[in-house]
């Protein structure tokens, strides 16, 4: 396409298409004349994940750039960035976002009839019940995409992975959620207002969400690197009981 066709469909002008190139944040294009260029799909993408770094992240340039060199190197980076740009965008927590009915919760995530009737039944998904209609809230959304994502990328029942193990972490946190919340009460009964109490729990929950986000993602690093290292080493589930007792889990 040419680039009046890009500007259209990417929404910048030709001015900052221009400056991604000198700044090395899109490649130059496939020149078919002097005054003449050649731009493919990929590059509308790369300018929309431009536009949600800036929009949603604030990053400048040069960190966006970086992350884009880092990319080429890191499937991991490209994985983060995925899910980070579908389920993490700090403007859409701000947002009124439910939905009503089972069928349209079903159709907005992907989820089916009978995994969702499970979901709901640990207590995984929990919808409000208003006038005789199920209301599910932004949390149910995200994660009802994310239980389809986990079927998409190999921890689904043809993969061999048990859906009742969601049902088990979900207690885990349950448990994790009521100590936490049992001692910044015992912690702070009768020094606050009731006002100051609402502002600095709906603090603490955000503040505590993104502190197991990164402490699980830590744990999970230390983890596979432990793996890794075993299975490099010729050492195999079948062969040493590794993944099947947890003993790799103690391995330093």
């Amino acid at each position: 396409m040419k680039i009046r066709e890009l500007v259209k469909h990417a929404g910048v002008s030709k001015e900052s298409v221009h400056y991604y190139i000198r700044e090395g944040l899109l490649p130059k294009p496939r020149k078919q004349g002097r005054n003449v260029a050649e731009y493919d799909d990929g590059y509308i993408e790369r300018i929309r994940l431009i536009k949600e770094l800036q929009d949603h992240y604030f990053l400048p340039i040069a960190v966006i750039k970086n992350i884009f060199k880092n990319q080429k190197k890191s499937s991991e980076v490209q994985s983060f960035l995925d899910l980070r740009r579908e389920y993490f965008r700090p403007v859409d927590q701000f947002l009124p976002s439910e939905i009503s009915g089972e069928e349209p919760f079903m159709e907005a995530t992907g989820l089916g009839g009978k995994w969702l009737a499970k979901m709901e039944e640990w207590k995984i998904i929990t919808p409000e019940v208003r006038n005789s209609q199920k209301v599910y809230s932004q949390d149910d959304i995200t994660l009802g995409k994310l239980i389809v994502e986990m079927g998409n990328i190999g921890l689904g029942v043809r993969d061999g992975f048990d859906p009742q193990n969601l049902k088990h972490y979900r207690d885990k946190f349950q448990e994790i959620v009521v100590v936490s919340h049992k001692h910044y009460v015992e912690t702070t009964l009768g020094k606050l207002s009731p006002e100051e109490f609402s502002k600095r729990i709906i603090q603490g929950r955000e503040i505590m969400s993104f502190f197991f986000y990164h402490l699980y993602r830590k744990l999970a690093r230390e983890i596979n690197r432990r793996i890794l290292s075993l299975l490099e080493s010729g050492a195999t589930g079948a062969e040493e009981g590794v993944l099947d007792s947890g003993d790799y889990l103690d391995q330093k």
